[in-house]
């Protein structure tokens, strides 16, 4: 019984100083890490990684590749520098810059204006700065050559000499060339001499007779309904001429003989319900009226004559009699009716 007894003690006594020795055992420095944060009731940091890119043929040691979170965080702030690479060539852009200069021209210029030649000095052509010749010859646009060098404008030259002129010496042409030089001034944008050549004649008259036709808004249409009455007239009877009835009055309402003498006014004064009573369509091809100027009918047909001669039409006129329509009591329409005989060759 005592051997049990001291042997159930001596049992004891060993379980016991294993278990001191246990307790007191040295335990590893991360152990006590993670006891510490159970203990302090903190999450554990979560681990850092540095991935370390190196050069083919370099080992590195496994302590190497686990370091601590100082001095990982030191080694990503560093810069990584870029690695040179002397063995590849430089290579080139995709495309060059723009050249900048602008084009050179000599003081002379020779022209060549739709087959005729011109010289003059560049100082001539840029002698206003708004102006086509001034930007063409600016040196910020390509200009086409001929065969013998000179600079060629695709435009008639027949009236660039004019031109030259005015920027030579302020020169105008002579009347007969005016409305010829007045369009190359257009197409070349030469402001001054637009405006010389609108303060003389013919332009300026054209500038008065504008003004009287601007009365009348229709009269552009009605111009062009002459024209293509009279050419589908003289197709259908396959003739020379073609005749068409047109009406010009001036004015606003119909009068009678005994009624003209008491009105003076170019506006009879009429109440609406008086007015629709006088409404009515002549019998004619085509009217012009009424209008409000001190220009009478006369003025208007030879506006009407001159306008289709210069398209190239042959017009005559002359007056064949009144409208004599009827109106209400003894109103009649008494409007002129004059005839057009159109002349095709």
């Amino acid at each position: 019984m005592q051997q049990n007894g001291s042997s159930g003690s001596n049992g004891s006594d060993g379980c016991s100083r294993e278990r001191q020795a246990l307790s007191f055992s040295p335990l590893p420095a991360a152990t006590t890490r993670v006891r510490r944060f159970i203990q302090e009731r903190r999450t554990l940091p979560l681990p850092r990684v540095m991935v370390v890119f190196s050069a083919a043929g370099d080992t590195e040691k496994p302590s190497d590749a686990m370091s601590s979170s100082d001095s990982a965080e030191d080694d990503l702030r560093k810069p990584v520098p870029a690695s040179p690479t002397p063995n590849l060539p430089l290579s080139k852009p995709l495309c060059s810059p723009l050249s900048t200069q602008e084009q050179e021209f000599p003081e002379v210029i020779s022209l060549n204006v739709g087959g005729m030649y011109f010289t003059t000095r560049l100082s001539t052509l840029r002698r206003y700065e708004d102006t086509m010749l001034a930007a063409m010859f600016s040196g910020r646009h390509h200009i086409p050559r001929d065969a013998e060098g000179r600079f060629f404008i695709d435009r008639d030259g027949t009236y660039f000499g004019d031109v030259l002129n005015f920027l030579r010496e302020g020169e105008l042409p002579h009347r007969d060339r005016v409305r010829a030089v007045h369009r190359e001034a257009q197409y070349y944008s030469i402001g001054p001499l637009l405006d010389s050549l609108e303060d003389i004649q013919p332009l300026t008259g054209e500038k008065v007779r504008q003004a009287f036709l601007d009365l009348l808004p229709y009269y552009k249409d009605n111009l062009e309904r002459i024209v293509e009455i009279a050419k589908l007239r003289a197709m259908q009877k396959k003739a020379r001429f073609a005749k068409l009835k047109i009406c010009v009055y001036k004015e606003e309402m119909p009068i009678t003989p005994y009624e003209r003498p008491l009105f003076n006014s170019l506006r009879f004064e009429r109440s609406d319900s008086e007015a629709k009573l006088f409404e009515h369509h002549c019998e004619v091809d085509v009217s012009f009226g009424p209008w409000e100027a001190v220009a009478d009918v006369y003025d208007l047909l030879h506006c009407i004559v001159s306008d289709l001669a210069d398209r190239g039409i042959a017009a005559e006129q002359q007056c064949i009699g009144v409208c004599d329509k009827h109106l209400i009591n003894h109103y009649y329409c008494k409007r002129p009716i004059y005839e057009f005989k159109i002349t095709w060759w």
